[in-house]
């Protein structure tokens, strides 16, 4: 996967604000916490010191604030240290290594799911019993691992690379600048992407497009680059220059063979980045959305409208632009009608449902988010907002319905409280309240209702074989090989 810093070229940063992007609050907590008590330094005394709360200091010692430069700057200051004897990489060793790892676990997602208590890390708290969860925990760990078949290995992948996309806020230079030499070579001056100039960038590449009725049931496209020859379903559903960007995506990335459900998926995430910057380029999408925000008019539908895409991809593209251009942080889900998540990004620390692994998909998303109230709307036409009260703070959302064969999915795009003033919608008055992941949110029937049904309600479940099958094998998953080839060797011109 290609992933790229962010920082503006020819910027200039003080080194150790570069120093301090991936600090690991936990270390520099007991870093500070050991130079204390080696001064024997109260902590209220290096709270008057930095003019704050002891409770927050507490929290930056226990990991669970992340101080500021210049915090960092004075209590270095107050501790008679350079400020690297804070920041620097080192990893603490013996009993500090040992509460690290303790309380890293217990914020895990795997501990979450124990619902048990939080086991505060004390000096009564010897290293043994301290060593003693810790091999639970990851006997815990390896046994869920162990446990996990092909669709899990996905799932930890997909995670992973999740985690990639928000260091990165979802923004790919190098696929941004790949979609700018493919617009220059057919002339492409911005705004919409005509189908013309999508089968231009084809020929650029050397393809002819050839549109078929018996393509494989199992694939979007198939490039044969032997002849040099695109198939394309011959009555597609839906936006005919997505199919064809996405062939020509892989293509130009130079795709191969995938070998593992992270080639697959990583390959799968840099296709339709670069056809979605191809159908939305950067420059005049910039420009457009800055001029929306300045005139606080923002609107995923906007987007869509100007480039005529589908909400999707408007939803997807800005996501890619909205926190490296606008300064503007943001989550994105797509949820079936019955809750369940099938595709989730964010960096504004929104709280997805996610399994014991850290995976989203398949999860439920709570009944009281946008994601889900929209369903409950019959107007489609105009836009679904709403701000919702959730642990870590309250968050607007716009939700859409788009049908597929498969049903309907809720897209949705929403931002923290103190950026929603540069959105359209912000005047909503629907407001929710959500406490998941605590299940007594919406997952756990009242004890009234438990009480009444209890013993007597016997529902018979759908099962999806999908949910008890292996991968299937082959150099993409879930695709025919045996009906790709009959199907070339039907197609391919005659020697």
């Amino acid at each position: 996967m290609l992933f790229f810093s962010n920082k503006k070229k020819g910027a200039v940063m003080d080194e150790n604000v570069a120093e301090t992007d991936n600090l690991d609050s936990l270390i520099v907590g007991k870093r500070i916490r050991a130079l204390r008590n080696e001064k024997r330094m109260t902590l209220d005394t290096l709270a008057e010191i930095l003019g704050r709360a002891t409770s927050y200091v507490s929290g930056i010692e226990t990991g669970k604030k992340d101080p500021k430069l210049a915090e960092l700057q004075t209590i270095a200051k107050a501790l008679d240290v350079e400020l690297d004897e804070l920041i620097n990489s080192r990893i603490p060793t013996g009993r500090a290594a040992l509460e690290i790892e303790f309380e890293k676990a217990q914020r895990g997602p795997l501990f979450k799911k124990l619902n048990l208590p939080e086991l505060p890390v004390r000096k009564s708290l010897t290293d043994d019993s301290i060593k003693v969860v810790l091999g639970l925990h990851n006997e815990l760990q390896r046994m869920h691992s162990e446990r996990a078949a092909t669709p899990e290995e996905a799932r930890r992948a997909n995670t992973d690379l999740r985690k990639k996309m928000r260091s990165k806020n979802n923004f790919f230079p190098e696929l941004e600048k790949l979609a700018f030499e493919l617009h220059q070579a057919i002339g492409h001056k911005g705004g919409p992407l005509s189908q013309r100039l999508s089968a231009d960038l084809a020929h650029h590449l050397g393809f002819t497009l050839h549109y078929v009725s018996d393509l494989p049931y199992s694939t979007r496209s198939v490039t044969d680059s032997k002849n040099m020859r695109i198939y394309l379903p011959r009555n597609a559903q839906g936006d005919p220059r997505t199919t064809l960007l996405q062939a020509l995506a892989a293509y130009a990335l130079g795709n191969k063979d995938v070998k593992s459900y992270e080639d697959f998926l990583q390959q799968r995430v840099e296709v339709n980045y670069l056809a979605g910057a191809l159908l939305i380029d950067q420059t005049s999408a910039v420009k457009f959305l800055k001029e929306a925000k300045q005139n606080r008019e923002l609107a995923v539908e906007d987007l869509r409208d100007t480039y005529a895409v589908g909400y999707e991809t408007a939803a997807h593209r800005f996501t890619n632009l909205a926190t490296e251009h606008l300064g503007i942080p943001v989550h994105f889900l797509k949820a079936h009608s019955t809750g369940a998540l099938s595709k989730a990004y964010e960096n504004d620390g929104v709280l997805f449902p996610t399994d014991a692994l850290g995976a989203v998909e398949g999860q439920t998303v709570c009944k009281r988010w946008s994601a889900r109230q929209v369903f409950g709307h019959e107007d489609r036409l105009t836009p679904f907002h709403q701000y919702t009260d959730k642990p870590n703070g309250t968050y607007w959302c716009t939700s859409r319905i788009e049908s597929g064969p498969n049903g309907d999915f809720s897209i949705s795009v929403g931002t923290p409280f103190e950026h929603v003033k540069w959105f359209r919608g912000r005047e909503t008055k629907r407001r929710g309240f959500s406490s998941c992941p605590d299940e007594n949110c919406c997952r756990v029937p009242s004890a009234d209702m438990t009480n009444r049904w209890a013993g007597f309600a016997k529902p018979q479940a759908i099962v999806n074989s999908s949910l008890l099958a292996a991968m299937p094998k082959g150099p993409v998953p879930g695709v025919d090989q045996i009906e790709v080839f009959e199907f070339l060797e039907t197609h391919s011109p005659t020697e």
